[in-house]
């Protein structure tokens, strides 16, 4: 409802870069902060700080038509950060670099973690190994799994999960299932009204939801799910 609003928060790296060939680096992201609406009195300050974290700045008055694949994708990652988006979407940001340009790209998506929400979209495994903290994987237009990299692969080797969620001690409920033979990892989260989310592995084959069942029950937890 608000298409124009939404876009003001977001920077967007398609997989192709959307660069202007014949502009230089620095009119180039100054174009850009224009027309996403950056104030005049700004637009120096941003573009040169989409530069800088690109490390793009002593390019600045190259013409773009003259700068390698790699100095291209980072020009693509200005463009993208120059507005100071909320949330930064790269599609494919490495696809058609050489191994040291993928190596500095990668560098360039890290930094920026912490500033702002990176959503990386790819097909190519290693990079999200490599770049991600929080994996969603889509099958067929549906989220198939959300995971860190690490409990997906251990997924992959053919663990047991199991999300429990009970009410009472975070801290109880913790000691109360690792003592249970075959589990092998808890995760727990605490939530308002005394709510208590947790994951527990075990080793693959090792079907333990009964024994949690009751030994949660005759803890004295309320087994909500």
């Amino acid at each position: 409802e608000q298409s124009m609003e939404v876009r003001k928060r977001i920077g967007y790296l398609p997989q192709t870069p959307p660069l202007y060939s014949d502009m230089t680096v620095s009119a180039y992201l100054t174009f850009v902060a224009q027309i996403k609406g950056v104030p005049a009195a700004e637009i120096p300050n941003r573009v040169d700080e989409g530069m800088r974290v690109a490390t793009v700045a002593g390019r600045k008055d190259e013409l773009i038509k003259r700068l390698s694949r790699g100095f291209k994708q980072r020009v693509g990652i200005a463009q993208a950060i120059v507005h100071n988006p909320d949330v930064i979407i790269l599609d494919e940001p490495t696809v058609g670099l050489d191994p040291n340009q993928i190596k500095e790209v990668r560098g360039l998506i890290k930094n920026l973690a912490g500033q702002h929400t990176i959503i990386l979209s790819t097909h190519i495994l290693p990079e999200v190994e490599m770049t991600c903290d929080r994996v969603v994987i889509i099958n067929k237009g549906r989220i198939a799994a959300v995971d860190t990299t690490e409990n997906l692969t251990t997924q992959l080797k053919g663990g047991e999960r199991v999300r429990l969620q009970v009410k009472g001690s975070a801290e109880s409920l913790r000691d109360s299932i690792v003592s249970i033979e075959g589990v092998k990892n808890i995760e727990i989260k605490s939530s308002e009204d005394n709510l208590v989310n947790a994951e527990i592995e075990s080793a693959s084959g090792a079907d333990l939801r009964a024994q949690i069942a009751s030994r949660v029950v005759s803890k004295g937890f309320d087994l909500l799910e």
